[in-house]
């Protein structure tokens, strides 16, 4: 446990000494900012469903910049290796990377929250579909940094890490467009693969352990694929 806490640690500094985390920020607050208040000067109701859409799509062309250089950068400088040889697990080691992002991700989210006390300042909002909204967007950005986690596992290079990344995340929103038009019982399965499908319901104020079990699931499966590639070098 102490060898992972300064494994953690070393990941945490290491992620928010790099100016990419702030520029994620910074552009996520910004666009964010800039929609709510126009959705809001648009449509007068006190909701978040359209700005927590647009955060689902801006989670998917962000993510990847956040997970690009996490084993990517180690297998480029060679200290891949230092890593695997110390008295650490693979799973330690993609776990503390993991968290360390999942931090990120946590603090971009809490950052966001301006937005729903200021509906609240502003007006009387159900909250209901807010909690549900933060709760998918948490689940989805888990299912997203294990992803990038396992793209950037199996390259050196950190521009094809967020280039699998990013296409992944894309053929994962669009592929129920696809699914409807497969025969049965395929279409079902295809469906049941796209992020959209199962992140639709949070946003509208419903919370299905279906979905809680699918991003879960996801996620689960990237850090699994993750450390066996790790366990393979």
């Amino acid at each position: 446990m102490r060898s992972f806490v300064i494994l953690l640690r070393k990941e945490e500094m290491a992620l928010f000494s790099s100016p990419i985390a702030y520029a994620v920020m910074t552009v996520f607050l910004l666009i964010m900012g800039y929609s709510f208040t126009l959705t809001l000067f648009i449509s007068h109701q006190p909701s978040m469903v359209h700005i927590f859409f647009q955060m689902f799509v801006l989670f998917m062309l962000t993510t990847p910049l956040i997970t690009m250089r996490l084993l990517a950068e180690e297998q480029k400088l060679r200290t891949m290796e230092v890593l695997l040889t110390s008295p650490v697990s693979e799973a330690a080691i993609v776990l503390a990377k993991y968290v360390a992002s999942m931090s990120l991700v946590a603090v971009m989210l809490l950052l966001s929250g301006c937005y729903a006390a200021a509906l609240a300042w502003f007006g009387d909002p159900d909250f209901g579909p807010i909690y549900s909204g933060y709760l998918g967007l948490a689940l989805l950005g888990s299912a997203l940094v294990g992803t990038g986690l396992l793209a950037s596992a199996l390259t050196a290079n950190q521009v094809i890490a967020a280039l699998i990344s990013l296409s992944v995340f894309l053929l994962l929103w669009i592929i129920d467009n696809f699914g409807w038009l497969l025969p049965s019982p395929a279409d079902t399965l295809v469906v049941n693969l796209s992020l959209a499908v199962h992140f639709r319901p949070f946003a509208v104020g419903s919370i299905y352990l279906s979905d809680v079990g699918f991003f879960f699931s996801v996620t689960l499966l990237m850090l699994l694929l993750t450390v066996r590639a790790l366990a393979r070098r």
